[in-house]
């Protein structure tokens, strides 16, 4: 038995020491965990913050471009792209990597890049990972943008204005946009009906089955029905407005402006030019005055100066901006309204 005791002992002693082992080997690929995680997550970080910069001052220099191509923040050099991509870094210290314009295909796109003191551009100093020999990453954000004008998208009420009846009034005050009239209209020199020409009151052809269409103003748009009420498939589309109303929430809706029209009746073809945003506060589509054809169209809901009763049709709302407000649109040259849109692209 003595014997025996003994040999486990010996075995027992030959033994300690081995978890010591384990752990310095396993400490490697500790460390490697350890780098990953840090590191992996500063680096994270760091493009968040490089990536707001880029975006922020690819879309200044955009914005810049659409009200004026020779503005001197419209250039490969603007200071305003630098300040902004250092603004939206945590330390303050980021740079342009490159900022390209291409004022044909009207894009901006810039690369942001770290600018940490001591080390070469765009690189990041690691912790953890120095253990396996790595002591910098190479970190950057790209972001480009484009601008223009709307040139073709979705409108969801298929009726345009002419361009002459639209005010461009950013105040609020309230206007009433014609289809139809018992006298001249008095803003654009209209026909006794008030209409564009004769028969011709502005209603653009519908997608099958829904109140709306796909517009684009590079293709003159033929009138799709002579008469000077609303289609039928508007009907849900003007008692959602007036729901939305009465609640006192705001309908805006994108209507497509004109600046020429020809032919008659269900051959009218109008020359669309830009698209309004136009908040909504009332309407008379038909002799009829209950909803859905009529609402809000006279006194006291609206001031007498715009009511819309009798021989009258037309939209009563306010201008807001010539500009989309909807998503979808293909962007154009930028138009002699400046309606414009910035956006992102990549």
């Amino acid at each position: 038995m003595r014997r025996l005791g003994a040999r486990a002992s010996a075995a027992q002693d030959g033994e300690r020491g081995a978890i010591s082992v384990m752990v310095a080997i396993l400490m490697v690929a500790l460390l490697g965990f350890a780098a990953l995680v840090v590191d992996v997550g500063m680096l994270y970080a760091e493009r968040i913050q490089l990536r707001n910069g880029s975006d922020a001052a690819a879309i200044a220099v955009a914005q810049k471009c659409a009200r004026d191509p020779d503005d001197v923040e419209c250039s490969a050099t603007s200071p305003l792209a630098r300040s902004l991509a250092s603004s939206n870094a945590g330390d303050g210290l980021s740079n342009v990597a490159a900022l390209t314009i291409d004022k044909t295909s009207r894009t901006v796109s810039v690369t942001a890049g770290s600018q940490e003191a001591g080390k070469a551009p765009n690189q990041v100093s690691l912790f953890f990972a120095r253990a396996l020999g790595i002591n910098t990453a190479e970190v950057t954000a790209a972001s480009t943008v484009q601008w223009g004008s709307p040139l073709s998208g979705p409108t969801a009420f298929p009726v345009t204005y002419s361009i002459c009846q639209v005010k461009n009034r950013v105040d609020g005050t309230l206007q009433l946009l014609q289809n139809h009239g018992s006298n001249a209209n008095p803003d654009c020199f209209y026909g006794p009906s008030g209409a564009a020409v004769p028969g011709g009151f502005g209603w653009l052809p519908s997608d099958p089955g829904i109140c709306g269409a796909m517009i684009d103003l590079a293709v003159a748009e033929g009138g799709s029905d002579p008469g000077n009420s609303a289609p039928g498939s508007c009907q849900a589309t003007l008692t959602s407005w007036a729901a939305e109303i009465t609640a006192g929430r705001d309908v805006v809706v994108l209507l497509p402006v004109y600046d020429r029209v020809t032919g008659t009746g269900a051959g009218a073809v109008y020359g669309l030019t830009s698209f309004v945003a136009f908040k909504v506060a009332g309407w008379k589509f038909s002799g009829n005055n209950s909803l859905p054809d009529s609402f809000h169209n006279k006194s006291p809901d609206v001031p007498s100066s715009v009511a819309c009763d009798g021989n009258c049709r037309g939209i009563i709302g306010s201008f807001i901006k010539y500009v989309s407000l909807a998503d979808g649109f293909t962007l154009g040259p930028v138009d002699a309204n400046g309606a414009t849109i910035v956006r992102l692209t990549s």
